[in-house]
């Protein structure tokens, strides 16, 4: 039983999990606008969920397979949390050579901010629908 639950919410548990992490850089960007040299990130959502999904049916490839064998070592959490990411092109030349757009970047963090309610919507519908099959 609890491997069909899995499998009924592992696919919001990602898809939140990584909307949640776009709208972190996201908001990093926004932060760093009049940062000097500083280069807007964003992430690939389908190809990291289509990584996500792949890990959870191959439990040997879970992440955080990585484990700190010393206070003093990385953690490598960065690289597992943020899958897919990678540097946005600059739409527009600023002499501080910074590549944050703030008419993209705000457009961005609302339309993934509006995915993420969406996503968490689905979920609650997932949970209503088993509810009633099991009340009856």
């Amino acid at each position: 039983m609890a491997g069909k639950l899995d499998e009924v919410f592992g696919f919001h548990e990602n898809a939140l999990r990584l909307r949640a992490q776009r709208q972190q850089l996201l908001a990093s960007n926004i932060a760093n606008a009049d940062t000097p040299h500083y280069k807007a990130k964003d992430m690939d959502f389908g190809k990291a969920m289509q990584s996500a999904l792949l890990q959870g049916r191959n439990a040997s490839q879970a992440a955080g397979s990585l484990s700190q064998t010393n206070t003093s070592h990385l953690s490598g959490e960065l690289s597992a949390q943020l899958p897919n990411t990678f540097l946005r092109k600059a739409t527009q030349n600023n002499l501080d050579g910074n590549t944050v757009d703030m008419d993209v970047e705000r457009n961005e963090f609302v339309q993934n901010a509006m995915h993420y309610e969406a996503d968490v919507s689905f979920a609650q519908s997932e949970i209503k629908g088993l509810l009633s099959v099991i009340q009856g």
